[in-house]
């Protein structure tokens, strides 16, 4: 069986780190969905305008570990990394196959675009030029379920209580939009959940450029690195 992308993603984040571990974690960060040039037809969004949400089906294309084949186990980082489940009890990128699923919000439709049609959404999950495999409407009356149970997930985000501190240059380097991403990121804690180090220093890149941070038991310190761009 062949499985073609059908559209990338383009987003804030070059690298895997800093990218929210679900979809819908950090509503504020924006996405541009720009499809394959075999897909480009106008007429394959006819209707889309009326959803406000999607699903997409992408690839785990910087998790592939083919050499190793996969395992029926994996580390869930909100276990802490030390922990066992079953790999289909996680959402792990580290699967049979590497397929990833997100709900995001659509804000935007353009159908005319130098780059055909585009979709702009919030609150992606997925790294800069990830391949998109499919699209489907999300239908609130079968796609949700308020009473479902979260497992092992099913606890508080042990970062919401710290108060983050961005640096003056840091402010002036981001529009007021990308701050306040940023800032829910960081408070979705980033770091694999192992780390517990006051004086250790994090870097990633995020909107083109190297943000750096520190965590202590109440704050978090935000600066912009040396190299300014990443």
């Amino acid at each position: 069986m062949e499985v073609k992308p059908i559209a990338h993603i383009e987003t804030d984040f070059p690298t895997k780190f800093g990218v929210p571990r679900q979809s819908g974690l950090v509503k504020g960060l924006k996405g541009r969905i720009v499809f394959e040039k075999a897909y480009r037809d106008p007429e394959a969004l006819r209707g889309l305008e009326g959803f406000s949400h999607i699903w997409l089906l992408w690839d785990f294309s910087e998790a592939r570990r083919d050499s190793e084949g996969w395992r029926p186990t994996v580390r869930p980082p909100r276990l802490g990394g030390n922990r066992r489940m079953g790999v289909f009890a996680t959402r792990s990128p580290f699967r049979p196959n590497n397929i990833g699923l997100s709900s995001v919000r659509i804000i935007g439709i353009d159908l005319h675009t130098p780059e055909g049609p585009v979709i702009v959404v919030e609150g992606a999950d997925l790294m800069d030029g990830t391949p998109i495999f499919d699209i489907k409407p999300y239908l609130p009356f079968t796609d949700s379920h308020p009473d479902a149970l979260a497992g092992f997930t099913d606890s508080p985000t042990p970062f919401r209580g710290r108060t983050v501190h961005f640096s003056e240059e840091l402010l002036s380097a981001f529009d007021e939009e990308h701050v306040e991403a940023l800032r829910e990121v960081l408070l979705s804690d980033p770091r694999p959940h192992y780390h517990d180090d006051a004086e250790r220093i994090y870097a990633m890149e995020f909107a083109g450029k190297e943000v750096k941070f520190r965590v202590d038991e109440d704050s978090i310190e935000v600066w912009i690195g040396n190299n300014g761009t990443a």
